[in-house]
């Protein structure tokens, strides 16, 4: 016999936002993505369709993947994988064929959905990863390029048919179960896979709701990959306001600017780049009615701030990572900074901020876990804790404990506290480079390079870049007697790396600078670079 549910008591989950959407607003436009456009009737019919053909295929707790630009097939696998039970992978479109094999063999994934554009990509997959058991081509009639000769197990208007039977219910029996598993860039080269539970992304995405004002009348232009952190919870926040969710296959000056001024946007994410092309493209101008942009990253420049205000588009700054859900803390605005002169306000503004609502307060610790002082100046470890922490790294129980010692998780990240309360970041204790708003391990980049036969050493850093926030630089040591150039380097790394991660810029010194044990000084490079 079930046990009897209570009466002042439900488990929380996203689902739930589209079933309420489903109910309040059945007619209301949710999704437009080129000349394609659903109701929240039609969404919620998708999604239980999609759910029904996915539970006759999978068990609970399975794997089941995604790689795809922003299209609302994108969009329905994040209700539809989890009503069936199973566990998201939306998978980075920039990763190369050998990334995403890795990402596939260590979750297991037993069903992946490609979109015609990035079957190149999928090719190999069938056949090296043992638990894949189908690979199917989802065509978005957007799409115009030419699609690459990759064998399919069929396409996914075909897979969804299968879909018959009573709906699903939208209900969980357990919310701190695993509804996504996220892979992020290892310091150490490899992908972790970060597990979201329910709880956490209901919480999550109401914080997100709540912060960037959405309502019913919010549309939301997708600018933010949804592969990353499930772009940031929004595929369920949105939903939950009722608002529309405007889809784009890439974000370029065009499109967006297509969206800004025909379909009504008033929300958008993204990294600085994101900001960037907005601000610095030909087709700029002045908007009757205001649009809110929440960044995270590198914080963008106080130039291109200004450039974006003077647009009449408000820039909220956000921190976060991949194992809380994407953002963590915000910079609130405080009504005293009016009076400040633009240099001081932008300093203000560029800071990480506080933790936001469904979230606990950030502290700077020692390596005693002690508070730094709030002086801003003295730099500690940022720590985080609250329900929008990662369950933890899938399959690595190991690094699992050492991100949560001492009952806070840790984020690699070193910042200061400022007299007010507000963290700001300075480094990171990883160095890692946050570039379009994508990770870039160092460690990994200059495992690729070390394993060409005319590397004998290599350092990478990331230098700031007014576009992408920050970029990779090689700092290679020829093999002796070795001429190899830049271009044949990238063309090697290439081969193992996504392009973002190649290097553009590669130096090649005599010698690098190295502390007396004989670590390579980044700091030293950085300075000079």
């Amino acid at each position: 016999m079930g046990v009897q549910p209570l009466a002042n008591h439900s488990e929380l989950t996203p689902l739930r936002f589209l079933q309420r959407s489903v109910e309040v607003y059945p007619s209301k436009e949710a999704i437009v993505h080129g000349s394609r456009s659903y109701s929240y009737a039609q969404f919620g019919a998708q999604v239980q369709q999609f759910a029904k053909a996915l539970a006759a295929r999978i068990v609970p707790g399975d794997r089941v993947a995604v790689l795809a630009p922003n299209i609302p097939e994108m969009l329905v696998a994040h209700y539809a994988v989890p009503l069936a039970g199973g566990v998201l992978v939306a998978l980075n479109t920039r990763l190369s064929a050998r990334e995403l094999g890795y990402i596939m063999e260590h979750s297991a994934t037993k069903l992946l959905f490609v979109d015609s554009e990035l079957l190149g990509a999928a090719a190999t997959l069938r056949a090296e990863v043992p638990s894949l058991e189908a690979l199917i081509e989802i065509q978005d009639p957007e799409f115009t390029g030419t699609r690459s000769e990759v064998q399919v197990d069929g396409t996914y208007a075909e897979f969804i048919a299968a879909g018959t039977g009573a709906d699903l219910d939208y209900a969980i029996a357990d919310e701190r179960a695993p509804i996504t598993l996220n892979y992020t860039s290892g310091t150490t080269g490899k992908p972790k896979g970060v597990l979201y539970s329910h709880r956490g992304s209901y919480l999550n995405s109401m914080g997100e709701a709540f912060h960037q004002g959405f309502d019913a009348h919010t549309r939301y232009l997708w600018t933010l990959p949804m592969f990353h952190c499930n772009g940031w919870c929004t595929p369920w926040a949105v939903t939950a306001a009722g608002g529309t969710h405007l889809c784009l296959r890439g974000v370029r000056a065009e499109p967006v600017w297509d969206a800004i001024d025909d379909l009504g946007v008033t929300h958008l994410c993204g990294a600085p780049t994101v900001c960037s092309i907005i601000a610095d493209s030909s087709r700029a101008h002045e908007l009757e009615r205001g649009i809110k942009i929440t960044t995270a990253g590198a914080p963008p420049s106080p130039a291109i701030i200004r450039k974006l205000q003077m647009l009449g588009i408000e820039v909220v700054h956000v921190y976060g990572l991949t194992e809380v859900y994407g953002p963590y803390t915000i910079c609130e605005y405080q009504d005293a900074w009016d009076g400040l002169d633009d240099e001081a306000k932008a300093q203000k503004v560029a800071r990480q901020g506080v933790g936001m609502v469904q979230a606990e307060s950030a502290r700077i610790v020692d390596a005693d876990m002690k508070n730094v002082p709030a002086d801003g100046e003295t730099m500690g470890e940022i720590v985080l804790r609250g329900n929008n922490v990662m369950i933890g790294y899938y399959r690595d129980e190991e690094a699992t404990a050492a991100a949560f010692s001492g009952g806070w998780f840790h984020t690699g990240d070193l910042g200061v506290m400022h007299p007010d309360g507000y963290i700001q970041l300075k480094d990171r204790a990883k160095d890692i480079i946050i570039s379009g708003g994508e990770n870039i391990s160092t460690i990994e980049v200059e495992q690729a390079f070390a394993n060409h036969p005319e590397v004998l050493d290599v350092a990478v850093i990331g230098v700031p870049n007014e576009k992408w926030g920050e970029t990779p630089v090689a700092f290679v040591i020829r093999a002796s007697g070795s001429q190899v150039d830049a271009a044949t380097l990238q063309a090697h790394a290439r081969t193992q790396l996504a392009g973002f991660k190649v290097p553009k810029t590669i130096h090649f010194p005599q010698d690098l600078p190295r502390t007396s044990t004989g670590k390579v000084q980044k700091n030293v490079l950085r300075q000079n670079a």
